[in-house]
Parts: structure tokens; C-alpha cells; sequence
């Protein structure tokens, strides 16, 4: 999908722990929602009105400004069938678009594979954060992953060779036992040096950089500032991947979720406007997803892990609005009695940003067929 003669670029944008979605995106009036959360909810005189059935959190209200410009699609009961309440077991799962068996591949990385077959760049995929998501890792694709573009290193923003071996080993402890050392040994062998070799070519990307808009100090922001940089240098970077973490709100839910969303909201709506100043939106969509919802009921300070969550395209190119359906809140139509039903496969959003986004045949990345929705606004 090219609007501006540009490669369409996509940025991956993981809130993880498991976003409340239903106190992010708020059925306000809905006396359920109320009666199930006496504690932890958003007063209906304070939601940030979309409809007379649905508001955002007021906390979230760079998005609301986002959304009421057009630019922020909500994906409501994003999910899939026997939904997983393991942290690792629910993203392994959207990772790698495997509900059943334990996929060795992220959908990320085989996207990326099919935008860059002949391994041509390494910074086609670029991880901006401590880690490498399993949704990137394929073996035999390269990924450059950097903890910051300020001190930049493999993996965990770091350079000593000692400290980068430590971050391997990291890594491979924490994908070994899901999917077991042959595929974690093979990834590394086969993407190590190129991954150091793109982290060397993105020191580039600060020294071309400049910019009015003043990020905030946090984390989500600096990221997003990071997929600025890089992105404005022209470095051929097709998908970025980002994470925003703290979202496990079983406690602590009311003084916690709204920074969240504030500090989430609010670098988005500077990276918007960084990349508008530097006529670089038309070709960015942003993704942001989650592993899974929250409970319906709060346990009195927190929600705990639940399904049926959401998600957001977010765009100069997307068609704003609200798409597929909210989960529905009688308490009778429950799942099990407590959690919201999931209305839209995961893989369903996934496959419209891999076709209508990035040009790519969805169904061999995600292993299948599934509905696909309409954000986006078709190139004139």
C-alpha cells in the first residue's frame, strides 16, 4: 500500500502484562461494567466520550484527540478461541500465531522474510527495547535488536563482549524450554553477526536527527523517539517493534493503569507529530496489541488475567472509528461465567495489516484464513 510513493512501514507496539481493556476503552453507561467493578473503573462523568455507549479512559486523552481526528482504529474482543491466562503461554501465542501447538516462528520475523528474501538489509526488522521478541525470531532472518539508540548494544543496550554473551544467554534461557535449544541455538547462530552489524549501522541514525517535539522522560516514549530516528534517517526499515510493559495490574489497578495510558498516549501522539513535522506519517501504521484482557469483575484493588481484549491501528492512513464488536457485558453471557467472549481473532488483524498494510500474503504467516477488517484509507 503505497499512498506517498514510500514503502509502507509498520510499527509493532506490545503492551505487555495484559492490558484492561475495558478500562481503557470504558462502556461507560453500561450498568454491568459498573456493577462488576465497584472499585476499579472510570466514573461515567469522567469517560471521554466516543458514543453514548463507549468512552476512553481520561487518562488516555492524547488517543481520544487521536481518534477524534480520524486516525485511530479500535478493535474491540480482540482474542481466540480457549484463550490462555499464562503471560508466556498468551504471547507465545500471539507471537507466533500458534493457539495449539508451540510455533517456532514469529509472525513478524516471516513477514519480514517475505518483504527481504534475499536478506538484502539488515535493518528490514529493527526490535528498539531490552529484549527480542519471539514474534520477530526466525531462524535464518536477520533482526537488529538495540536497548537504545543512545547506548546501543545487542540485545540489552549494552557493548562489552561479556556483557553481550551474558544477554545471550539470557535469551536463550528464556525461549529454551518452550521450543527447545535446537531452534534458540540455530536463531543465533544464523542472526547473531548481522544483528551486530545492523546495531553498528543505526548509530547513524541520531547523528541525521532533529526535532521540535519534546518527548517525555519515559519509557514508551524514548522507544518511540528511537523508531523516529531511525525512520527519518532512511535506513529501510520495514517493521519496528516496540513494548510498553507494567500492564499486569492484579493490584495497584487505579493509581497504575492511568499512568499507563497517559504515558503510552502521549508518546504516541509526539511520534505523530514528529514524524507529520518531518513529512514521514504517510507511510506509518502503528499496531498495538496486548496478550490478553482483564477479568470482568476487579478483585478490589486490580483485575486479574481474563480474554476478550483489544486493540489499535493508529495512522495518517487509517480510517478511524470503532471495528468489529464490543464483548458483550450481561453477566450471563460471561465466559465462564467471568471473563468477556472474545468477537475477532487476533489473526484477523494481524492478516488485514500484513494484506492491506504491507502488501503480503497473510495466510502462510499466520497459519490460516481469517476475517479481516477495513482501517485503512485507500491510496487516491
Amino acid at each position: 500500500m503505497e499512498g506517498n510513493g514510500k514503502p509502507p512501514v509498520l510499527v509493532v507496539l506490545q503492551l505487555s502484562g495484559g492490558n484492561d481493556f475495558m478500562n481503557t476503552v470504558v462502556p461507560y453507561t453500561n450498568p454491568a461494567y459498573h456493577d462488576a467493578r465497584p472499585l476499579v473503573r472510570v466514573k461515567e462523568e469522567e469517560a471521554l466520550a466516543i458514543d453514548d455507549t463507549l468512552a476512553f479512559h481520561p487518562s488516555a486523552a492524547p488517543l481520544k484527540d487521536l481518534y477524534d481526528r480520524g486516525t485511530v482504529a479500535v478493535v474491540q474482543g480482540v482474542g481466540y478461541p480457549n484463550s490462555s491466562r499464562s503471560h508466556f503461554r498468551a504471547m507465545d501465542i500471539m507471537h507466533t500465531c500458534e493457539p495449539v501447538a508451540l510455533g517456532t516462528e514469529g509472525w513478524v520475523g516471516r513477514a519480514i522474510r517475505e518483504l527481504d528474501p534475499k536478506k538484502e538489509n539488515v535493518l528490514t526488522g529493527v526490535n528498539l527495547g531490552r529484549g527480542l521478541p519471539r514474534a520477530m525470531s526466525v531462524p535464518g532472518v536477520p533482526v537488529t535488536s538495540v536497548g537504545n539508540l543512545d547506548s546501543y548494544g545487542l540485545l540489552t543496550g549494552i557493548s562489552e563482549e561479556r556483557q553481550r554473551e551474558e544477554a545471550l544467554d539470557t535469551f536463550k534461557s528464556m525461549y529454551s524450554p518452550a521450543i527447545g535449544s535446537g531452534p534458540v541455538m540455530e536463531y543465533l547462530a544464523q542472526t547473531g553477526m548481522d544483528v551486530l552489524t545492523g546495531a553498528d549501522q543505526l548509530k547513524a541514525a541520531p547523528a541525521t536527527y532533529e526535532s521540535d517535539v519534546e518527548y517525555a522522560g519515559n519509557a514508551i516514549a524514548g522507544s518511540l523517539r528511537d523508531v523516529a530516528r531511525v525512520h527519518t534517517a532512511g535506513l529501510g526499515t520495514r517493521i519496528f517493534y516496540v513494548q510498553h510493559g507494567g500492564y499486569d495490574t492484579h493490584a495497584n489497578e487505579m493509581p497504575d493503569h492511568p499512568v499507563l495510558l497517559s504515558d503510552l498516549s502521549g508518546a504516541i501522539m509526539d511520534f505523530m507529530q514528529d514524524l507529520r513535522d518531518h513529512d514521514a506519517s504517510d507511510e506509518v501504521a502503528i499496531l498495538v496489541f496486548t496478550e490478553f484482557g482483564r477479568r470482568m469483575r476487579d478483585n478490589g484493588t486490580g483485575t486479574d488475567h481474563g480474554s476478550g481484549g483489544g486493540a489499535f491501528v493508529i495512522g495518517d492512513r487509517v480510517a478511524g472509528g470503532l471495528y468489529a464488536e464490543y464483548p458483550p457485558l450481561a453477566p450471563e453471557q460471561w465466559l465462564n461465567g467471568e471473563d468477556l467472549r472474545h468477537t475477532y481473532d487476533f489473526r484477523g488483524l494481524y492478516s488485514t495489516v500484513l494484506e492491506q498494510w504491507l502488501s503480503l500474503e497473510a495466510a502462510p504467516i499466520v497459519n490460516g484464513q481469517f476475517e479481516q477488517i477495513r482501517p485503512f484509507v485507500e491510496a487516491a
